[in-house]
């Protein structure tokens, strides 16, 4: 019977679907925390033992991404569940962020409130180009590719197969602006509030402090992965999140 490694194929093609559906699910969870629950007044003095909390749970969020980049960790993975290593990940990476989200903890206070119409619509304008840029991004993608789903459905025997196909990076829309233009979005995204709840603040510093840290890092295999194909890419687009700039 064809097969993942030890998961037979015809369990492993809903195990990847599912997988896709639950990193839908999470990001839809997350944004409904990062819009209400982490917006709501919470009284009191900073307390840092509370900050200390929430940057441990996004950093046990970060080890397990940044250890599954790893190359050695997913050839060991690979030679257990076959062609679903990637939605293995996606499983994993998925129930930590809920669960990062679902147990972060409110900090009391705001960074800042910005109440006039003045200086709401600017940065509602910014955040709504935010969430322009992530979805048209993530458009240009291979979803499928990404959440593990393409890798069972390739063939009809989806157990380890030879050398995949070196990578083609698009260097149209916005990503011939920058090359993260997804981490750009995200940075948009959680910044461009009119209130800025200290809750929010810990989050949003933290996870675009992962994200910088982590860019070198990944660029660094995909320039390892990808016969050149990578480095093209970034003589054609110099720029990694701010166009200009950085």
């Amino acid at each position: 019977m064809p097969s993942t490694g030890v998961v037979p194929l015809w369990l492993a093609r809903p195990i990847a679907l599912g997988g896709l559906v639950f990193f839908a699910d999470a990001l839809l969870y997350s944004a409904y925390r990062y819009a209400i629950a982490f917006g709501r007044d919470t009284n009191g003095p900073v307390d840092m033992r509370l900050v200390v909390i929430d940057v441990t749970l996004f950093s046990v969020f970060a080890v397990h991404h940044s250890v599954f980049a790893r190359d050695i960790v997913r050839k060991r993975v690979t030679r257990i569940v076959g062609a679903l290593e990637r939605s293995a990940y996606v499983w994993i990476a998925s129930a930590l962020f809920i669960a990062v989200c679902a147990w972060w903890q409110s900090v009391p206070g705001d960074a800042w409130r910005l109440d006039s119409a003045v200086t709401r619509w600017p940065l509602h304008a910014a955040q709504f180009a935010g969430l322009w840029l992530t979805l048209r991004s993530a458009t240009m993608i291979d979803v499928f590719e990404l959440s593990g789903v393409r890798q069972v459905w390739r063939t009809n025997d989806v157990r380890p197969a030879g050398p995949q196909p070196i990578a083609d990076f698009k260097s149209s829309g916005p990503y011939g602006w920058v090359r993260h233009p997804i981490y750009l979005g995200w940075f948009l995204l959680v910044f461009a509030v009119p209130r800025m709840t200290m809750t929010r603040l810990v989050f949003a510093a933290t996870s675009s402090l992962y994200l910088i840290i982590a860019i070198p890092f990944e660029e660094r295999s995909l320039r390892r992965s990808s016969s050149g194909a990578y480095d093209r890419y970034m003589r054609e687009v110099p720029w990694k999140l701010v166009p200009r700039v950085y």
